[in-house]
């Protein structure tokens, strides 16, 4: 005879589970790691990070010995009072992402653009590293 593990909560417990898991727990660890995309090209790197819902005034760029780091920290609080009960809501969120950039990257021609909930920076490379040439094999 086998033993079969059973579970009695029902399926609609484990997709609930699986949601909060997904969705909620950056929150609850204490801060949003926004999803990061790079790409590169001949002229460039080009990092994108998804923030929604913020300003351009809520970002923090620096670049200190060849690391980019954007952080954030945003605080609101919504206060609603009517008749025998008050709720007060506030909502705090932060996040900080470093990147170690390559030492082929024009520090001084970085460019940053926040569009459409997406923060877009640009990384030029150096004119040194943009050269290509084909090499002989003897």
């Amino acid at each position: 005879m086998n033993l079969v593990k059973w579970n009695h909560q029902p399926v609609v417990f484990d997709l609930f589970d699986e949601m909060e898991r997904n969705f909620f727990s950056p929150f609850k660890e204490g801060g949003l790691v926004p999803a990061t995309n790079i790409k590169e090209n001949e002229k460039s790197f080009e990092i994108e990070l998804a923030i929604p819902g913020m300003k351009k005034e809520d970002f923090k760029m620096n670049l200190e010995n060849n690391v980019l780091s954007v952080s954030s920290e945003k605080s609101s609080e919504k206060k609603e009072e009517k008749e025998n009960y008050t709720r007060k809501e506030f909502q705090y969120g932060s996040f900080c992402r470093s990147f170690t950039l390559p030492k082929s990257i024009e520090t001084d021609n970085i460019k940053a653009v926040y569009e459409n909930g997406i923060l877009k920076i640009e990384l030029p490379k150096k004119e040194e590293a943009k050269v290509s040439k084909e090499i002989q094999i003897a």
